[in-house]
C-alpha cells in the first residue's frame, strides 16, 4: 500500500515538474515593432473653442437701465446702440454747463469791449497830454497843468493794462467753461452704451430697470472673425511644437467631421500645476457657426518619417524621453536592451533612434513571463 502511494506521489511530482519546465522553458509566442513607411508624427491636444476678441463691456457711469437694443446671438455693427441708461439728471448738467458757457462768452465780450474804452480813452489822455507839453515849452500853460495831463495819461494807460488782463481772467474762465461742457456731453455720452467692433453677443447680463453700477457688465460680445482653438499639449511632447504646423481638429459636437488648423500662437508660459503648454489655433475651413467652450481635440503635425520604427511607451521601462530598455527578439531568445528614442506620435509611440542590435526585434507587448534568455517565436512566423 505504502508502495503505491510512493509511485503516485513521485509520477505526481514528476507531471509537476514538467508542467513548470513547459511554462517556464516553453517558447513564448510575441509581437514585434515592424518597420513602418509614410510614417506621421503627430501630437495630441485637449482643448476648447475660443474668440482672442472677447469684451465684457457695461457703462462707464452708473445708472437706471431704460433700453436694452439687442440680445444674445444678435450679430452688431460697430458703433450700432446696445444701450442706454436714464439720461435726464446729465442732460440737465449739460444744460447747466451750455448756460455757464454763455455767460462766459458774454463776459468775454464785455471785457474786450472795455478794453476798447480804455484804450480810447488812453488815445484822447495822450493826446491833451501832449498838447499841455507842447503849451509849456511855449510858456503857454502852466508846469502843474502839464504835469496833471501826464498823470491822466499815466492812469488811462494803467487802465487799458487792468482791462486786458480782465479779458485773459474772463477767456480763461470760458475755456474753463467750455471743457466743463465737453466734460457733461461726455458723460451724457456714455450713457449710452455702443459696439466698439463688429461682434456678435454672447449673453445679456441685464435687463431694462435694472440700476447698474460703473464696469459692470451688461453683455459679453466677441468677434466672429477671431475664433480660435486653445488647446492643452503635455510638456514631455511640446518641444516639437512650431508656430505655423498643421494639425486636424475635431469638434466634440461632429465628431464624424475632421478640420483642419494652424498654430497661430504658442504659450510663452506652461501649467505648473497640470505640466501643460498652450497653444491656439486658427481653423481655416471650421463651420461659420462656432460655439464658445466646446470641447475640441487637436492632432499636430510635427513632421514625417519615409520609414521609421514605431516603439509603444508601454514597451519602454525606465523611459527618461530619450533613453529606455526594451525586451527584443534576438536569434529565437529574448534580451533586454537599453535603446536612444526620437520624436513621439499621437498614438503613444515613440520612434526607435540607435541601439538597436542588428538582426533583433523589438517585443510590442512583453508578456509577464519574460526573462533573459528565454526562448521566444514571433507571432505569426512560419
Amino acid at each position: 500500500m505504502q508502495r503505491r502511494y510512493w509511485i503516485y506521489g513521485a509520477v505526481a511530482a514528476i507531471a509537476l515538474g514538467a508542467g513548470v519546465f513547459v511554462m517556464t522553458e516553453r517558447p513564448l509566442t510575441v509581437q514585434v515593432v515592424r518597420p513602418e513607411t509614410d510614417v506621421p508624427l503627430r501630437i495630441y491636444g485637449l482643448g476648447t473653442v475660443e474668440a482672442r476678441v472677447l469684451s465684457r463691456v457695461g457703462f462707464e457711469v452708473g445708472g437706471a437701465l431704460i433700453r436694452l437694443d439687442v440680445d444674445a446671438g444678435d450679430r452688431v455693427m460697430k458703433g450700432q446702440e446696445l444701450a442706454a441708461l436714464h439720461p435726464a439728471e446729465q442732460e440737465a448738467r449739460v444744460a447747466r454747463a451750455e448756460a455757464a458757457v454763455a455767460a462766459a462768452t458774454a463776459n468775454a465780450a464785455k471785457a474786450e469791449a472795455a478794453v476798447e474804452r480804455a484804450r480810447a480813452m488812453l488815445a484822447e489822455r495822450d493826446a491833451a497830454n501832449r498838447r499841455q507839453q507842447d503849451l509849456v515849452r511855449q510858456d503857454v500853460a502852466s508846469v502843474q497843468r502839464a504835469e496833471e495831463a501826464q498823470r491822466d495819461a499815466d492812469v488811462a494807460r494803467a487802465d487799458l493794462a487792468v482791462a486786458q488782463a480782465d479779458v485773459q481772467v474772463i477767456r480763461a474762465a470760458a475755456a474753463d467753461a467750455a471743457a466743463a461742457l465737453r466734460l457733461e456731453q461726455t458723460l451724457l455720452g456714455q450713457r449710452s452704451l455702443t459696439a466698439s467692433y463688429d461682434a456678435m453677443i454672447v449673453s445679456r447680463h441685464a435687463e431694462t430697470g435694472a440700476v447698474v453700477r460703473a464696469g459692470e457688465p451688461i453683455f459679453t460680445l466677441f468677434d466672429p472673425t477671431t475664433i480660435w482653438v486653445q488647446a492643452y499639449i503635455d510638456e514631455e511632447r511640446a518641444g516639437q511644437l512650431a508656430l505655423g504646423q498643421t494639425g486636424t481638429i475635431r469638434l466634440r459636437s461632429q465628431p464624424q467631421a475632421e478640420f483642419h488648423g494652424t498654430i497661430a500662437r504658442i504659450g510663452l508660459e506652461s501649467d505648473r500645476v497640470n505640466e501643460e503648454r498652450q497653444i491656439w489655433l486658427t481653423c481655416t475651413d471650421c463651420p461659420e457657426q462656432m460655439f464658445l467652450g466646446e470641447q475640441a481635440e487637436v492632432r499636430i503635425t510635427t513632421g514625417n518619417r519615409d520609414s521609421a520604427l514605431m516603439a509603444p511607451e508601454l514597451a519602454i521601462t525606465g523611459f527618461d524621453g530619450h533613453h529606455g530598455r526594451v525586451w527584443l527578439v534576438s536569434e529565437g531568445k529574448l534580451h533586454e536592451a537599453e535603446l536612444t528614442f526620437g520624436a513621439r506620435d499621437d498614438r503613444g509611440r515613440v520612434e526607435v533612434t540607435g541601439g538597436l542590435p542588428e538582426g533583433a526585434e523589438i517585443v510590442a507587448l512583453p508578456p509577464k513571463a519574460a526573462r533573459d534568455g528565454r526562448r521566444a517565436r514571433i507571432a505569426g512566423a512560419p
